[in-house]
């Protein structure tokens, strides 16, 4: 059976062009058989998926955390070609070092995936207050310019902080952040549908949307053994308590619970590309039918029908952390 490709969207004013989906690894590629994970990635490639996140979320002195070696293999196993795909790895505040900024960790990062270069690397969150935002941004259009890296981004950064990034790119002439990864999903709202990061979508800023399925909730489950990113706003609960309904509005749309989440994402103007894991071929199909589900229902009704679980209105300050 022939599929149509996966479409594909520009990451902020950049040259790099995304599948509007991107293949995650966060506890995924530890979880399978190698050959499945190979069926899985092959599989992903042929549909047009074009974006693999194998940023490791672990902190410089965490225990060490290897899905990024498992890609490496996975990838050649795949048979599949550097330049058929974009590679985003993650960066951490944690591990700025006052003599090379991110480099070391960069080429630490690349040397464990096997590259010599990532198209785009996120920053992580935004722990520290003794980093300069413009010693940031220049060493980044540092290894930008030494083709290390190709377009950047921050994950769950104030709507401020990013501004301020935006700014001292224009005053240097240098490229900045090009997408925000946000946790956006029917329930979590608040920050990418609120005014300050409105005023960055504007300036041309992508999001990359990211949590998603609030760890499987939003897929139908009201019980998960796999680890859950933050809840801010401490709604979890209520995401928890309103599956069944989620689940029935899914079946009445003529989709999965999974699919209907992450239609949602892609009614964003701003997103570029949604980001979630799949740990089975089948999965990776059934979540690629939600393009037929927006498709058939369109974006505008998604958005009115999913209203009702907007969770987090009111709770979370849509600044941003």
């Amino acid at each position: 059976m022939t599929h149509p490709p996966v479409p594909r969207r520009r990451i902020g004013t950049s040259e790099l062009e995304t599948s509007v989906f991107a293949l995650g690894s966060w506890h995924i590629y530890d979880r399978m058989h190698f050959e499945d994970s190979v069926r899985l990635v092959r599989t992903a490639i042929d549909r047009g998926i074009t974006l693999f996140d194998v940023g490791v979320y672990s902190m410089p002195g965490s225990p060490p955390a290897f899905t990024d070696v498992l890609f490496s293999a996975i990838i050649r196993a795949a048979g599949v070609a550097r330049d058929e795909y974009l590679l985003s790895e993650k960066l951490w505040l944690e591990g700025w070092d006052e003599q090379t900024g991110f480099r070391s960790q960069l080429d630490a990062a690349l040397f464990r995936v096997g590259a010599e270069h990532a198209d785009l690397v996120v920053l992580g969150d935004l722990r520290r207050d003794d980093v300069a935002l413009r010693d940031i941004a220049l060493n980044l259009a540092e290894l930008q310019s030494e083709g290390r890296i190709r377009a950047w981004g921050v994950n769950n950064w104030s709507a401020t902080n990013v501004q301020a990034l935006l700014d001292i790119a224009a005053a240097e002439g240098i490229p900045g952040p090009e997408i925000a990864q946000l946790k956006y999903s029917v329930s979590r709202r608040a920050i990418p549908d609120g005014a300050p990061f409105a005023r960055l979508w504007e300036r041309g800023l992508s999001m990359q949307a990211s949590d998603v399925m609030e760890g499987g909730y939003l897929a139908g489950k009201v019980a998960t053994d796999r680890e859950v990113g933050r809840d801010p706003g401490g709604i979890r609960q209520r995401i928890i308590n309103d599956v069944p309904a989620f689940v029935a509005l899914a079946e009445e749309l003529g989709g999965t619970p999974a699919q209907l989440a992450i239609a949602f994402t892609l009614t964003h103007p701003a997103t570029a590309t949604t980001l979630f894991g799949a740990s089975s071929v089948a999965q990776l199909e059934t979540n690629l039918g939600s393009l037929a589900l927006l498709d058939r229902v369109g974006a505008a009704a998604i958005r009115e029908r999913v209203t009702p679980f907007w969770a987090d209105r009111g709770l979370v300050d849509p600044e941003g952390p």
